[in-house]
């Protein structure tokens, strides 16, 4: 008996030993990180049922002929079968908007190319999400909607085609300087809406004709080890963001390359004067981005131009070669906003601004609003930055809204600018923590 209680006191200590030893992960506001964030196992297709391979199913490789109908015969077939992967072999496949439904999962094996009609015709117009408003618009390339557990996998390609999208648009608005995305009628690569326990994870996703991927009134999705890219030199790829965060929560986005003339991940929920009061509309919140590698970006991290309320936003450990901000958060003079609990940690390369703070007035609409909420910005850290900048801290201030709680520590950069960093400081309460500039 003696023994047993000895043995049963070693145990109890191992497990307070173990207990101190293991740092438990915590949202900027506190609150504890879900383990789900520290699994990045990546999905073995093997599990995900029978493949069906298109070329077994009439699907024709390497033809301009656009192949929509019969790919989404086969992913018809995998659903109604009980489900299993719909699989792109070594070859080129084109097609206008593919719609999978629950089962079904998309893998793409290496050599093998899903690309995108560059004719709008081929995509179809649907009740969608677009630019921070719901209404009808034209479908993406990978459509998923209400599935549980999608799985978009394997070492080939998404092809958006594009580069005859990217022309028109740009013609477009020599023509009208107030052109938007709208008028230039383009589909996005992918979109999840209302989707839960999702994983896209290896496959290269290039240039997409509008935003490359797309989240909305999702949770527990997960951006594995992708390669991001649209052209960010000739003709650029316009708007064509990585990934667009929309209404979600518990989003992983780890490992990635992104390479895009417009932003990286952007989180995004409504705009408009009565936006909070659109129940389509709705925050974004505990969002994890890690370890990801930046080409040219407009943003690595942007709230806005269309956010509500973003709050337990990290993003850590990553590599910046040509950013023009690091985290921008634009304040719409239109909609009420508010951004907090913020971290950005671990950052080394190069940037033009690392922080850009600053009314976002394109293409925006003031109505009158006699209780229109003050927008703010709050409890928002940067740590453990270096970085060379041509300007570390550029904010500004306005009337529209109010900026306190910014932290910065374990400060190391070089900034082109060679002015002091804080000589305008529009924020309550700043707090600087072993900051060093040009020194």
């Amino acid at each position: 008996m003696k023994r047993l209680t000895i043995l049963l006191m070693i145990a109890a200590l191992c497990v307070i030993g173990m207990a101190k030893g293991k740092k438990q992960t915590q949202w900027p506001d506190g609150t504890i990180m879900d383990a789900w964030f520290s699994d990045t196992t990546k999905v073995d297709v093997k599990t995900l049922g029978k493949q069906y391979v298109i070329t077994d199913y009439g699907v024709k490789a390497g033809s301009s002929e656009i192949q929509t109908a019969a790919i989404q015969q086969v992913i018809d077939k995998t659903a109604s079968a009980g489900g299993g992967v719909i699989v792109i072999p070594a070859g080129t496949f084109y097609s206008g908007s593919l719609f999978f439904k629950q089962g079904t999962h998309l893998w793409i094996e290496k050599d093998g190319v899903l690309k995108g009609s560059n004719r709008i015709r081929d995509f179809k117009i649907l009740e969608t999400r677009i630019e921070g408003q719901t209404c009808p618009y034209f479908t993406a390339l990978v459509n998923a909607d209400s599935l549980d557990g999608f799985v978009i996998g394997g070492e080939g390609t998404i092809d958006g085609n594009g580069q005859d999208y990217w022309e028109e648009f740009w013609i477009r608005r020599q023509w009208n300087r107030e052109c938007t995305n709208k008028d230039a009628q383009r589909p996005r690569l992918t979109y999840l809406s209302n989707c839960k326990n999702v994983t896209i994870q290896d496959v290269r996703l290039v240039n997409s004709p509008f935003w490359t991927n797309h989240v909305y009134k999702s949770n527990h999705v997960r951006y594995l080890d992708l390669y991001i890219y649209s052209a960010t030199e000739g003709i650029k790829g316009p708007s064509t963001d990585a990934i667009d965060i929309d209404v979600c929560h518990d989003v992983l986005v780890r490992g990635c390359y992104m390479n895009v003339n417009d932003d990286a991940v952007v989180l995004k929920g409504g705009k408009g004067t009565w936006a909070d009061k659109d129940e389509k509309n709705g925050p974004c919140y505990n969002i994890l981005i890690e370890n990801c590698q930046y080409g040219t970006v407009h943003g690595c991290l942007t709230l806005g131009s269309e956010s509500l309320h973003d709050w337990n936003i990290i993003i850590r450990n990553c590599h910046v070669k040509n950013a023009s901000n690091v985290l921008w958060l634009k304040m719409r003079p239109d909609t009420p906003q508010h951004y907090e609990y913020v971290t950005v940690e671990n950052f080394t390369g190069h940037c033009k601004n690392f922080l850009l703070v600053r009314p976002w007035t394109q293409f925006f609409k003031p109505e009158q609003r006699d209780d229109m909420p003050l927008s703010q910005c709050n409890n928002i850290v940067m740590r453990g930055i270096k970085m060379d900048c041509d300007y570390f801290f550029n904010v500004t201030g306005s009337d529209k809204y109010a900026l306190k709680d910014f932290t910065f520590e374990n400060i190391d950069v070089q900034d082109a600018a060679k002015t002091p960093a804080f000589s305008v400081n529009p924020i309550e309460n700043l707090i600087l923590k072993n900051v060093h500039i040009n020194e």
